[in-house]
């Protein structure tokens, strides 16, 4: 009986992008159950993959032991013992085609990231949907040789509340919503001033909990919390695991162009996303999700947009572009996604 093919998986960074990556693992497997996967990426990423079957994930410690080009052949030694049979590198980055380097004999795939199709984007010569992240990553396998399919994808059940949760906020049968609103760039990112009356509008109905990282964005959600009934901010306060099983019991998130928004998507959670100066043309929208779920900025008040794929760079006066966007019509797509669940 031949022995099960072992792939290594290169995907090291940022928090979405690894995400990003569960979606597609997940659906490689259903269709390859005898696969074996490895994935290397950064520790604080581990509780990411929980629960994916025959998927084990290596710690890719570059702070430290695997730092610079000495540390990074240490790496490629401890992974050439895994006895992998070939390399999907899902990042293609100078750190992980200097590590492929080391992988001599192995089949390599890396992903097409597309940059003449983004530049175009950005440029505006063009201005239509390109192809997603997550297709481009399932194309990597594809190249490696394995069919995967991202239509009609299966999720985890929920897994229970964890009580760090339970005991931050009341027990009632009010919809779980999440709002999650800051992004990597200002730019990115819906008014605080206006994001706070959306929390205020939505606290009526619903339960709420704000999630973001860092001691001001903790500060500023904590504000907000504190004047409104059924908000409860969890920034700050639970472990990376046990913010994923709360991600995991929401009924809507409602993320910037960000992380937890992906984070949301790989559970299968409903994701409404707001979107400043990137756009989800780019292929960075949440997994699975309807198209009319991202709520972009008026192209019409910004006609640049999107100015940047990254959000990095834009013009004078678009730093506040997603701004356009109404209160009332993040409200009302909240209302509108809860009632069709």
């Amino acid at each position: 009986m031949p022995k099960p093919k072992h792939i290594l998986v290169i995907r090291f960074s940022a928090l979405g992008d690894v995400a990003m990556t569960v979606p597609v693992l997940r659906a490689l497997l259903i269709h390859h159950p005898q696969l074996k996967i490895t994935v290397v990426t950064k520790p604080f990423f581990k509780p990411l993959f929980h629960g994916l079957n025959n998927i084990e994930v290596f710690e890719a410690d570059f702070n430290d032991k695997h730092k610079g080009l000495i540390g990074l052949y240490r790496l490629s030694k401890q992974l050439k013992a895994l006895n992998f049979s070939e390399v999907a590198d899902l990042h293609n980055v100078l750190r992980s085609k200097i590590l492929k380097l080391f992988f001599t004999g192995k089949r390599v795939v890396q992903i097409d990231k597309g940059r003449a199709e983004k530049k175009a984007l950005v440029t505006g010569k063009s201005f239509h949907q390109i192809k997603t992240t997550h297709e481009r990553y399932a194309d990597v396998f594809r190249n490696l040789g394995y069919s995967i399919e991202l239509t009609n994808p299966k999720f985890p059940p929920k897994p229970y509340l964890p009580l760090a949760v339970e005991d931050l906020s009341p027990k009632d049968n009010k919809p779980l919503v999440g709002v999650a609103p800051f992004a990597a760039h200002k730019s990115k990112m819906y008014p605080l001033i206006k994001m706070d009356k959306v929390v205020q509008q939505l606290s009526k109905n619903y339960r709420v909990y704000l999630f973001g990282g860092g001691a001001k964005e903790v500060k500023a959600l904590e504000a907000i919390a504190l004047k409104y009934n059924n908000v409860v901010s969890v920034a700050g306060k639970l472990a990376f695991n046990d913010e994923l099983k709360l991600i995991a019991n929401l009924d809507v998130m409602v993320s910037m162009d960000s992380g937890n928004g992906h984070l949301a998507a790989m559970f299968g959670v409903a994701v409404i996303t707001i979107w400043g100066v990137t756009h989800p043309f780019a292929g960075f929208a949440p997994f699975n999700q309807p198209k009319d779920n991202a709520m972009v900025a008026k192209r019409d008040q910004y006609p640049l947009i999107p100015t940047s794929i990254y959000g990095n760079k834009f013009p004078d006066g678009y730093e506040n572009a997603s701004g356009s966007i109404s209160i009332d019509e993040i409200v009302s797509k909240v209302d509108e996604v809860l009632l069709e669940k």
